[in-house]
């Protein structure tokens, strides 16, 4: 399964060439990861995805330009490694049309207070199993 996030272009989001700045993409796909990261926090108490994380590596390929309309762009987001203080996630940048970018994020789960890196919880693990796509779950790509 994918997360879906509909993304609003800003006039300010373009460069002096006319479209959509590299760096800008990374807020893009930062602002899909976020709004994945709230939808899968269960709620009822639970502190699942309530603290913090932190990105490790991005990995980006820009595929095709995009310049500034009024529709938003898609970002569609899924989990391709789970392990056991780490996440990679994987995206697409697209409309019905056109590839724009593709991306992969790895993630790692931080307590801020502590100051350190945290491992997965066994909950959060099971709500990234939904996204993880079926490659990767042929591969083995859930560890610890």
């Amino acid at each position: 399964m994918r997360h879906t996030y509909a993304c609003p272009l800003r006039w300010s989001d373009m460069d002096a060439f006319g479209h959509v700045n590299n760096a800008v993409f990374v807020r893009y796909l930062e602002e899909a990861r976020i709004d994945f990261m709230d939808r899968l926090a269960p709620g009822n108490g639970s502190v699942s995805f309530t603290g913090g994380s932190v990105v490790a590596r991005h990995e980006i390929d820009y595929v095709r330009p995009l310049v500034h309309r009024h529709a938003p762009v898609t970002v569609e987001l899924w989990v391709t490694k789970i392990s056991a203080a780490s996440m990679t996630v994987a995206y697409e940048v697209k409309d019905e049309e056109t590839l724009y970018l593709r991306a992969s994020t790895v993630v790692v789960p931080y307590d801020f207070e502590a100051e350190r890196p945290r491992r997965l919880t066994a909950e959060e693990k099971a709500y990234l199993k939904e996204y993880l796509d079926d490659a990767a779950q042929s591969k083995g790509a859930v560890a610890g």
